[in-house]
């Protein structure tokens, strides 16, 4: 039987990096727009976290942070502490359909939020990602903001 903690990666000539947590709750998109529109923006409890990179420039769902994946082992206790600053209790990541780089940075999370034993923080993954809300229909794209990519 294999062990739920995390196991710390030590590869020569490379930042330690912590193994993500084997098993991260979902969300609907359906729970997500729920969210959305019936919570003013400076009354949100929850953040989205788009962890894409160069992909983003395809779009973000409204209100969204991008945060790559690839960082996030090294700054997630400050990640961490900045979101409990921030009154948080969802963390919902997602990528391009939720299954790499959104997933591994919620796993990310929730092993922390464990280790910490934050019982008031919770780290989703949005069902699908990006391309299934983007494909969900107009309800959905309407909640899609153009990512301005002029300055990069």
């Amino acid at each position: 039987m294999t062990s739920t903690t995390n196991v710390l990666l030590r590869q020569p000539g490379s930042v330690t990096q912590v193994a993500p947590e084997p098993y991260t709750a979902t969300i609907s998109r359906e729970q997500v727009l729920a969210l959305l529109k019936t919570t003013a923006v400076g009354q949100r409890d929850f953040i989205l976290v788009d962890t894409r990179q160069k992909d983003v420039e395809a779009g973000t769902i409204r209100g969204s942070i991008n945060l790559q994946a690839e960082s996030l082992p090294i700054t997630l206790p400050s990640v961490y502490a900045l979101f409990k600053a921030a009154g948080l209790r969802l963390v919902i990541f997602y990528c391009g359909t939720s299954v790499n780089r959104g997933r591994k940075a919620a796993e990310h999370l929730t092993g922390h939020i464990t280790r910490v034993g934050d019982r008031n923080m919770k780290s989703l993954v949005l069902e699908g990602g990006f391309k299934g809300w983007a494909a969900a229909g107009e309800e959905y794209v309407r909640w899609v903001d153009a990512v301005d990519v002029s300055s990069s």
